[in-house]
């Protein structure tokens, strides 16, 4: 018997009703400062997660275990960054809606707000952790408002003080760091700090955003604005298993230029943390 070809991420190949999470890709990289190529990584991640195992060793789960459900790539609007934004926000508020969790494969940062924008609305209390190399706390890139170097600063309009919680951070103007000072919580460098914000957190909805280009550019060159000096894959494990004991409503993983990285390895990498992502939210929700 022949069936239709629809490729999933490995193990996510649940019907959508019976599914707790949802899976989606936001492949979109128009306000991308350096280099693009952040569009292509939901498919390189569908088509490279079969070179890993649906069974993680580090968390002694399988993907197979779980309902997951791949709802494939959103058609965003490429000239029209605001009415991209709305596409995501529309999907992400029907996932949350059916009371599934919304899990985003990016693009590049910016996509966040699109989905921030959906889960302001159903979880008014909300918080975000964020993993990432960059503050992303700028008032304007160039002048528009609208980019992956403005995107924490636009959930914060939504969110207000004190509800952001930044790890990882290594990059940025000085004009971020000093605006964000009373406004966020930051730390530079590592995850230091983190069980405490999780202690601080418990029973609170939470959203939880990782730019990839938190990993040193030694794990992971494949990334439009690879910075030096990032955390190792473990480190980044034991965080997502870390935060993965708190209410994790919504997540998403980005920035993943699959172009930058022939080998393939920064895709490969980006397989794993999703799938132990997936793993680890799955488990508490």
């Amino acid at each position: 018997m022949l069936n239709r070809n629809i490729e999933t991420f490995i193990g996510c190949d649940n019907e959508y009703e019976e599914s707790g999470i949802v899976i989606f890709g936001a492949p979109f990289d128009s306000t991308t400062s350096f280099r693009p190529g952040t569009r292509f990584a939901s498919k390189a991640m569908r088509g490279d997660s079969f070179g890993i195992e649906t069974y993680s060793p580090y968390q002694d789960k399988d993907l197979e275990d779980i309902a997951i459900f791949d709802g494939g790539d959103l058609e965003l609007s490429f000239g029209n960054t605001e009415r991209a934004l709305g596409q995501i926000e529309e999907f992400t508020a029907k996932v949350l809606s059916d009371g599934k969790i919304p899990c985003m494969i990016g693009g590049e940062h910016l996509v966040t707000l699109g989905t921030m924008r959906a889960v302001a609305k159903h979880y008014p209390d909300v918080h975000v952790i964020q993993f990432d190399a960059h503050a992303d706390l700028r008032e304007d890139y160039l002048g528009e408002s609208l980019s992956h170097a403005t995107v924490i600063h636009r959930v914060w309009d939504l969110l207000g003080d004190n509800r952001i919680y930044q790890f990882g951070i290594r990059s940025g103007d000085r004009s971020e760091f000093q605006w964000g000072k009373d406004r966020v919580f930051t730390n530079k460098f590592n995850f230091n700090g983190l069980t405490d914000v999780i202690d601080k957190l418990k029973g609170k909805p939470v959203y939880l955003t990782i730019d990839l280009d938190v990993l040193d550019p030694s794990v992971f060159p494949g990334t439009g604005t690879p910075e030096a000096g990032g955390v190792s894959f473990m480190e980044l494990l034991q965080a997502i298993l870390q935060v993965s004991e708190l209410n994790i409503i919504g997540c998403d993983v980005n920035e993943l230029s699959p172009p930058y990285d022939q080998s393939g390895v920064s895709t490969a990498v980006a397989c794993k943390v999703l799938r132990e992502l997936l793993l680890a939210i799955s488990s508490k929700n």
